[in-house]
């Protein structure tokens, strides 16, 4: 299975200013990549970036400035045949395991197998992703399984069907369902709370202090980011305003 990693390297992470300055917030979009780049490590796979600009990150590097969805596309285009492929899928057509224990995975897969090279796509910025999240991903069965994050994103995908495009603008869960349904291709939902958070927000630091397994909370903590509990919400305080 092919694993990309899709980063953005020029002005990233913008909706964090009021706690991040640029050059930080350029910093901790590699530290969260490289948290990324590990749990994909540490499942078994070997994860390649796909970045629209060169960066310093220990992985094989494709370099495609294009917007994220034509960059994708090409690499499933590029999917290369592979007959005796073994990993595609367990064939056990059953849904997406939920790393909460409620099973609200939604459709049933088939076993996937065919002649094509599955593509895994993960997030650079799911920062609270751990190893046992993305093998439940990888190993889910369908042509099509989709973790979709919070806001009606897609988070993270597994491709097995040569057919299927991506389409990131938008409501793209019910897009990729929707397009995954036009080839008539069996869908996997994965309900996982880490395949979820992508980090965009502040509101989202919270859940990389609380939550975060690699490097990426101890960043924050160094700089002087720290949780806030006022008026019975969880929020992000920072000693000192960003500088630079």
């Amino acid at each position: 299975m092919r694993v990309v990693v899709p980063l953005s390297v020029s002005g990233p992470k913008s909706r964090l200013a009021d706690v991040l300055s640029p050059a930080e917030r350029r910093a901790f979009a590699l530290v969260m990549c490289r948290d990324v780049l590990a749990a994909a490590r540490d499942a078994g796979l070997d994860p390649e970036l796909l970045a629209t600009a060169p960066v310093d990150l220990d992985a094989p590097t494709t370099v495609d400035d294009r917007p994220l969805s034509e960059a994708v596309n090409a690499v499933l285009a590029d999917a290369t045949d592979a007959p005796d492929a073994t990993d595609a899928t367990d064939g056990t057509g059953t849904d997406g395991d939920d790393e909460n224990g409620d099973g609200n995975g939604n459709e049933n897969g088939d076993d996937g197998t065919g002649a094509h090279e599955p593509v895994c796509v993960l997030m650079a910025d799911l920062a609270l992703a751990t190893p046992d999240a993305v093998a439940r991903l990888v190993d889910a069965p369908g042509e099509v399984v989709v973790a979709p994050g919070r806001g009606g994103g897609t988070n993270a995908l597994v491709v097995r069907h040569p057919d299927f495009r991506v389409d990131y603008h938008g409501v793209s869960y019910r897009d990729h369902r929707e397009a995954a349904a036009a080839l008539d291709a069996s869908v996997t939902v994965v309900d996982s709370m880490r395949l979820a958070t992508d980090v965009d927000e502040p509101a989202d630091l919270v859940e990389v202090l609380l939550h975060g397994p690699g490097d990426a909370p101890g960043w924050l903590r160094e700089r002087g980011v720290a949780l806030s509990v006022g008026d019975g919400r969880v929020s992000v305080t920072r000693e000192s305003p960003p500088g630079g």
